[in-house]
């Protein structure tokens, strides 16, 4: 019974709370390399390889906008310095669970 009533709470705070459960969180400290898609999102890049999209809401980005990581790993809701303004971040989405690049 106690199992039972486990699994039931999970899946209560999984459907409450989809956000936090289902949201990414990705070392981007190895990026080597972005590209600013749009006047809201990044796409970050080791070599060739797309590692993620960051989609940034509340800040505008330009083709010439300085990118720095606050922490290597990032999560939903961080901090990004573009030009020299702190940014909070709204989605991190993996590159390799949403190939959307």
């Amino acid at each position: 019974m106690r199992n039972k009533l486990f699994v039931l709470w999970m899946l209560l705070s999984l459907l409450f709370t989809p956000a936090v459960a289902l949201s990414d969180c990705l070392n981007l400290g190895q990026a080597n390399n972005y590209y600013i898609q749009g006047a809201h999102a990044i796409i970050f890049y080791y070599g060739m390889r797309p590692l993620a999209r960051v989609e940034i809401p509340n800040c505008n980005l330009y083709r010439d906008s300085t990118i720095r990581l606050t922490t290597n790993y990032t999560c939903d809701n961080d901090k990004i310095m573009i030009d020299g303004e702190q940014c909070s971040i709204g989605t991190v989405s993996s590159a390799a669970t949403n190939p959307m690049y």
